[in-house]
């Protein structure tokens, strides 16, 4: 018997004593075996898509046989969201740091190795339970007994984590710039990257960076280590490691789409039926071809010079070496030198997501490219 509710979570204030509120949607399953789950949407300002998906996901949940905790949060950054310059969305950093959003999750790898000696005959259960605390109890000790208190992004940040940590399984909702649908998968849970219906995927390693991704299996992850390296062996995705966690891409910024968003509510359903969550055979995911490279293969081109881009390169579509991915325009030079310029590569690449504008300086982030990529 599953219990559906809906709260309000105070995650901040502004100068003039307004609150800043985030809701929060949760099915809670009692006795439940399968694991849980955690989504979030919309920590940065601009990637809206991921309300849209959660919105779908709510319909959709209303005739599943939900078999674990599922916990479900749009407008995850109310700062972010709101945050507007004229016509266009910012809230990708935080405008009073200038931090990135999604950098701000806590991770404290020196508690890892003294866990794992104190614990080093425990059961599995006992670890889980004991750790999962342990990371519980360092987000307490931030927002609650921290002196020198903490910065907007941080409050958002580590409220959010809270929730992740009693999860199993995180998704987080994000999109590009002018994107295509990709998927970021630790390295040892590549098999899952089949379950969802995104054609790009690349591999992180094991390492912390900030993000809630990482935030949320990498503790796991240098946990497993330490007790390989004192002679107990687990295997991570089992057990009491039985712990996933993805940077979910939906695409372009600034729109929502209620259609696509149920396609990729689809094949959340079909990650999450795959592992168990849902008592269902019907959601399956997509016939596609799917291309992966490592985050080490993951680049990023920069503008050679400033102009107006005219983007070439179709995302997901192989470019051979020497095609061009973008031609940029300087009308200064019409007349007395080469007013079109064009932007080549010496190897072939796969497009994933380019800059917004086409008026770009020197330097900007022009593509972002798979290289040495293949298929799963």
């Amino acid at each position: 018997m599953n219990t559906f509710k809906k709260s309000i979570m105070h995650v901040g204030e502004m100068a003039s004593g307004a609150k800043l509120t985030v809701p929060i949607y949760t099915y809670e399953c009692r006795q439940s075996e399968a694991p849980s789950v955690y989504i979030q949407a919309n920590m940065h300002g601009a990637e809206v898509q991921g309300n849209a998906v959660i919105f779908q996901l709510l319909e959709l949940l209303k005739n599943c046989d939900i078999q674990a905790n599922i916990t479900l949060v749009p407008y995850a950054n109310p700062v972010g969201c709101n945050h507007k310059n004229g016509e266009y969305t910012l809230g990708r950093f935080d405008p009073i740091t200038g931090v990135n959003w999604n950098r701000m999750y806590h991770f404290d790898e020196s508690v890892i190795a003294p866990f794992a000696q104190k614990n080093i005959d425990a059961s599995e259960a006992e670890i889980q339970a004991n750790f999962q605390q342990l990371l519980l109890d360092q987000i307490e000790q931030k927002l609650d007994h921290n002196i020198w208190g903490l910065t907007t992004g941080q409050r958002i940040a580590y409220q959010l984590q809270r929730m992740a940590h009693q999860a199993d399984l995180v998704l987080d909702l994000h999109t590009g710039p002018i994107s295509s649908k990709h998927l970021y998968c630790p390295e040892y849970a590549k098999e899952s990257a089949n379950y969802f219906d995104i054609p790009h995927t690349i591999f992180i390693p094991n390492d912390f960076d900030g993000a809630m991704d990482e935030a949320t299996f990498c503790p796991w992850w240098s946990l497993q280590q330490a007790y390989k390296a004192l002679g107990r062996n687990f295997v991570m995705g089992q057990g009491a490691f039985a712990k996933e966690s993805f940077t979910v891409e939906l695409g372009s910024q600034e729109q929502i789409d209620l259609d696509v968003a149920h396609e990729d509510a689809l094949g959340i359903l079909s990650y999450l039926q795959y592992k168990n969550v849902l008592n269902s055979a019907k959601f399956i995911p997509q016939k596609m071809t799917r291309y992966a490279c490592y985050l080490k293969d993951y680049k990023a081109l920069y503008a050679p010079m400033g102009g107006m881009v005219d983007y070439l390169a179709e995302f997901g579509k192989p470019l051979a070496a020497g095609e061009p991915l973008a031609r940029i325009l300087r009308m200064d030079n019409y007349g007395d030198g080469d007013p079109l310029h064009n932007v080549c590569l010496d190897k072939a690449v796969l497009p994933i997501l380019h800059f917004a504008s086409a008026s770009v300086n020197q330097g900007t982030e022009l593509y972002k490219v798979f290289i040495d990529y293949f298929e799963i």
